[in-house]
């Protein structure tokens, strides 16, 4: 059974950076794309950041872009969040998420188009 592994969450203060990874655990299987996502207290889950596997066109949320930067490894079929400038609204449960089925034909910011999940690494960035 394939599961996705997320790793590098943590604690930081407003400013820092952390990097996030994602990789699959068990089988592997091929991505149309991956994302991230995050779920703060008392709110839905978000889009973050999503990446074309096989173009490596990335996309954002408004509220991460010129911070957070994502990016993945071919060969490792891994991706990786990058996160600069980090804000204390940024803090939550990160999800990683892939793309299995290319239900839409595109990389897609709603969460119906993925259809793997990681089960999330938190991040919490104090002020």
């Amino acid at each position: 059974q394939v599961q996705l592994v997320e790793s590098g969450g943590g604690l930081v203060q407003a400013g820092g950076s952390l990097r996030l990874s994602c990789a699959p655990s068990g089988s592997t299987f091929s991505y149309y794309a991956m994302g991230w996502f995050r779920q703060a207290p008392g709110k839905e889950r978000e889009f973050v950041a999503a990446i074309s596997w096989y173009s490596g066109n990335p996309y954002y949320a408004d509220s991460v872009k010129g911070r957070f930067t994502i990016s993945r490894n071919f060969a490792e079929n891994t991706v990786y969040l990058q996160m600069n400038s980090l804000k204390p609204e940024d803090t939550a449960v990160y999800y990683c998420a892939a793309d299995s089925i290319n239900r839409f034909g595109t990389v897609v910011a709603g969460m119906e188009g993925y259809d793997f999940w990681g089960q999330g690494t938190q991040v919490t960035v104090s002020s």
